[in-house]
């Protein structure tokens, strides 16, 4: 590529001279933070937009100010899997493709509690919510395309856990739930790339960075200290002192540059952040070498089949 970036860039620097015109785009949860913002900057520079939210009326109002973008709306609750086929429904009825879906909705750090569906809500809502979504919309994404599930560096905290997704027999910890859910979201990506790539679609996770959004609201001071401490992010040198903070035009530059920007070969099946592609470490900064697993990101594909009641095949001409 010719031009740099990294954890400041913002996502005006990063899709600067890009022309997105013929390009549809799908973004999970537009009713605030990131999800506005990378809905607003894609529809600015000439992509059609068409953004999901479970709160239609709060969505309107955040894109209010951007109105002329003419970003369009569908409804979708990521915690009800018939609100998920419902929209999924919709979709496929309104539009004849997309290029990029975007899966940036999510949950973070919630109390205890169960979706519509009886799964646990992080897990439920953060994966298996747009596990369904995703794979319901496969049939429109065009060649060329690609799929971005946002992650976060959380996933450092906890593996996934086959076993007992739901804390059944396990001790419900809220960032633990949220860690395990955003390693499903790597995983995900890299057992879709792996099956789409024959057909020139390809997938990958991301790390936004640490944004002040509504995201945190169940987030307290203390518990950033700890969850800074608990994913080994930028553990060298810590002090103390809260982490480091992005913007939210920001924390949407890693997004464009997965999706428009960066080489599809590059970040296929991959995890990023500060705009480029993570290095595998044991600590610190990058992805965390089970989030790659191709195996297991299988196991979780036939786990969260088993968990939604719904099989997703694999395209008969792969070879993988």
């Amino acid at each position: 590529m010719d031009r740099e970036f990294g954890a400041q860039s913002t996502i005006e620097e990063v899709l600067a001279d890009i022309d997105l015109s013929g390009r549809r785009v799908l973004v999970t949860g537009v009713s605030a933070g990131l999800g506005v913002e990378t809905a607003r900057a894609a529809a600015a520079h000439g992509a059609q937009v068409v953004g999901t939210a479970r709160d239609l009326a709060k969505a309107r109002q955040a894109l209010a100010p951007f109105a002329a973008l003419g970003i369009e709306l569908a409804a979708c609750d990521l915690a009800s899997l018939a609100s998920v086929r419902a929209c999924a429904d919709t979709l496929r009825g309104a539009y004849d493709g997309f290029d990029v879906l975007i899966a940036n909705a999510g949950v973070m750090n919630c109390p205890f509690g169960q979706t519509e569906d009886g799964f646990e809500t992080q897990f439920g809502t953060n994966h298996l919510g747009h596990f369904v979504l995703i794979n319901r919309l496969l049939p429109l994404v065009r060649e060329g395309g690609r799929i971005v599930i946002l992650s976060s560096s959380a996933h450092a905290a906890s593996d996934v856990d086959l076993d007992d997704p739901g804390f059944e027999r396990t001790e419900y910890d809220a960032f633990g739930a949220y860690g395990r859910s955003k390693t499903a979201n790597v995983l995900f990506a890299v057992e879709l790339d792996r099956r789409l790539r024959q057909r020139n679609v390809r997938a990958a996770a991301l790390h936004p960075g640490g944004i002040m959004t509504e995201l945190l609201r169940y987030t307290s001071s203390d518990m950033l200290l700890e969850m800074t401490a608990r994913s080994a992010r930028d553990s060298e040198g810590a002090d103390g002192t809260l982490p480091a903070v992005k913007s939210v035009e920001q924390g949407a530059a890693t997004t464009a540059w997965a999706a428009f920007v960066a080489p599809a070969e590059a970040v296929g099946g991959r995890y990023c952040e500060d705009c480029h592609v993570a290095e595998t470490t044991t600590s610190g900064s990058g992805v965390r070498a089970y989030a790659l697993d191709p195996e297991r990101a299988k196991a979780l594909w036939a786990k969260s089949e088993a968990m939604v009641g719904e099989r997703f095949p694999e395209p008969r001409s792969s070879t993988s």
